[in-house]
């Protein structure tokens, strides 16, 4: 096959769907699991929500790099910061470093972030920090290639003084939406929740999410191969 070097040094299409939902009490952020590199899924498991503190996390898209080494920045901040102050850092605080690193270097920075979390100032909030570093507060927001598929979705569901069970329901749904539409999306579904109780992760195999339209149920995959027992071995 031949490959030419401007090929090679193309830039590659990197998709994932991201959430954050605030709810009467808190927030629920949510995210699919498909890591990709172009037409090739690097990893089809990989965590995109990642902690900043103890009550602030974050969802990343975009490239993989630039959104982990943004998180591990914040992280190193944040805790230096709390050191100082004697007190949690807010999710204002959070949100606004995330702006400065991006913003500061959004010519050489590919990544979109959403950083909520719960504070005993503001209650639970949710900020979305798009490429080029701008920090919007929202009710709720949603990123990456899946997202184009969701904003009408969330236009017509999403409520105020949604319950926690409503809100985690309705990041479920939308995640597998995005990825039964979105190519660059996958997986399984993962979600934070965070209010003044604590942090509460979920997991959703991607068999159990619901099934859209014309969509096909898994049916002789690898995994249903590799649990039978092992064939007679080939005598020639």
């Amino acid at each position: 096959m031949d490959v030419s070097l401007g090929d090679l040094n193309a830039p590659h299409s990197m998709g994932t769907t991201i959430i954050g939902v605030t709810y009467n009490g808190g927030v629920v952020l949510g995210a699919d699991s498909r890591t990709s590199t172009g037409m090739y899924v690097a990893n089809r498991a990989s965590d995109k929500i990642t902690q900043l503190t103890d009550n602030v996390y974050v969802c990343r898209s975009g490239s993989a790099a630039d959104s982990q080494i943004v998180s591990d920045y914040v992280r190193h901040f944040l805790h230096q910061h709390t050191i100082q102050l004697g007190q949690p850092a807010t999710v204002k605080v959070a949100a606004n470093l995330v702006r400065l690193l991006s913003y500061g270097n959004k010519n050489m920075l590919q990544t979109g972030l959403i950083v909520g979390g719960w504070d005993k100032y503001e209650g639970g909030k949710i900020y979305g920090i798009p490429l080029g570093g701008t920090v919007l507060e929202l009710p709720f927001t949603i990123g990456g290639s899946g997202s184009s598929y969701l904003y009408g979705f969330f236009d017509q569901v999403w409520k105020e003084g949604m319950t926690q069970e409503e809100a985690e329901q309705l990041v479920v749904k939308a995640v597998s939406l995005a990825i039964a539409r979105d190519g660059a999306s996958g997986g399984v579904v993962r979600t934070v929740t965070i209010n003044k109780d604590g942090v509460s992760r979920k997991f959703y195999p991607g068999d159990t999410l619901p099934l859209w339209h014309e969509e096909l149920e898994a049916k002789d995959s690898l995994l249903d191969i590799l649990s039978t027992a092992s064939p007679e071995p080939m005598i020639s």
